[in-house]
């Protein structure tokens, strides 16, 4: 056995109560004032760190929004440059920790993530931005935070319909994982593990467990996969599934974490073909033939929604969005034809089961 893994460098704090930790984690890094991200939603609980960790909060920043527009970054470039923080801290999920690294990316701080869904965004060297309607990806060391502290207690009350799809956004990270070229041992037992914590733990939360402690431990279940799942995103290259939810969100301005959850029973099952004896560990840990039916089950089953034309895009915007997916070509391990789009596009718009 030959491989290359690559370990990259985190430090991780981990359990309810973690975020209380935030002023220890500054002082660690060298930091004396922060600026806070969040998304609108989550404004009051931004501007409550500082009384409930004793951090020094210098600033807030509650403007993230999805896919991490090119304008929102440069007006909180503005706001950094006012507050002299020097240090950033993103509470939130993907949006916000997309915008954390957005910024440091340009100013060259240290970045704190405190995620409260299960994107997985913390724990990668990825970053996504969007200009105009196109959205173009990194991989920069630069971005990768320096500290995550995850805290169960922020994510026990997010909304089960909220839970599911950002749990399998998550998944599609690790699904993706077990088929990449440069995937190892390592990555794989990651990609696996991450998996069964989610087919574990979503049902309990979706079904709204009334049992605290099966609630409780379903939440740090989850927690502890959207880590998994998110540093083997950071450590091996992903392929179609990506690339194509990347196109529907950054062309269409579809939700991200619901576009991922919808076409990924989908863009697993294109890939199924070709690599099936890959897929067959995630299969058997769902419980199913094949790993693409299995994850449509798994979502019907939580009460995922499990079509495009629900979240906004329909029919007659196939088209593009092939079109767009071919123009750049990418390693895939099947190869990737207009047909074969189009097939999967239209499974993924009627919310059909994959065959």
């Amino acid at each position: 056995m030959n491989f290359t893994h690559i370990s990259l460098p985190s430090r991780v704090v981990f359990g309810r109560g973690a975020v209380a930790h935030l002023g220890e984690e500054m002082n660690a890094l060298g930091a004396k004032r922060a600026l806070v991200l969040s998304t609108p939603a989550q404004a009051k609980q931004a501007r409550g760190l500082a009384a409930v960790t004793g951090a020094n909060v210098c600033g807030v920043f509650p403007e993230a929004a999805m896919h991490t527009p090119l304008g929102v970054t440069e007006k909180a470039m503005e706001q950094l440059g006012r507050t002299d923080a020097d240090v950033v801290v993103s509470f939130g999920g993907g949006s916000t920790i997309g915008l954390g690294k957005a910024i440091v990316l340009r100013a060259d701080l240290p970045h704190i993530a405190i995620p409260t869904t299960y994107a997985g965004s913390e724990a990668t060297p990825i970053l996504g931005e969007t200009k105009g309607s196109e959205k173009t990806t990194i991989r920069d060391l630069r971005v990768l935070p320096s500290s995550i502290i995850y805290d169960p207690n922020l994510s026990d009350n997010l909304p089960p319909p909220m839970s599911v799809v950002s749990g399998l956004n998550a998944m599609a990270h690790a699904a993706e994982a077990l088929y990449a070229r440069d995937r190892d041992p390592i990555s794989t037992m990651m990609a696996l593990e991450g998996s069964r914590a989610f087919i574990e733990a979503l049902p309990s939360i979706a079904g709204e467990e009334t049992d605290t402690f099966v609630r409780a431990a379903a939440r740090e279940r989850a927690l502890l996969g959207a880590w998994l799942c998110g540093t083997v995103l950071g450590r091996v290259g992903m392929a179609l599934h990506h690339k194509l939810c990347h196109v529907l969100g950054g062309t269409f301005g579809l939700s991200h974490a619901e576009t991922h959850a919808i076409v990924l029973p989908h863009a697993i099952s294109f890939n199924e073909t070709a690599a099936r004896d890959l897929l067959a560990p995630l299969a058997m840990a769902l419980g199913a033939d094949t790993a693409g039916k299995g994850l449509y089950d798994l979502a019907v089953g939580i009460g995922a929604p499990v079509s495009l034309a629900e979240i906004g895009f329909h029919a007659d915007q196939i088209a593009e969005a092939v079109d767009a997916t071919m123009r750049n070509q990418y390693w895939n391990p099947r190869d990737l034809t207009e047909d074969g789009l189009t097939a999967l596009l239209s499974a993924a718009v009627d919310g059909r089961r994959p065959d």
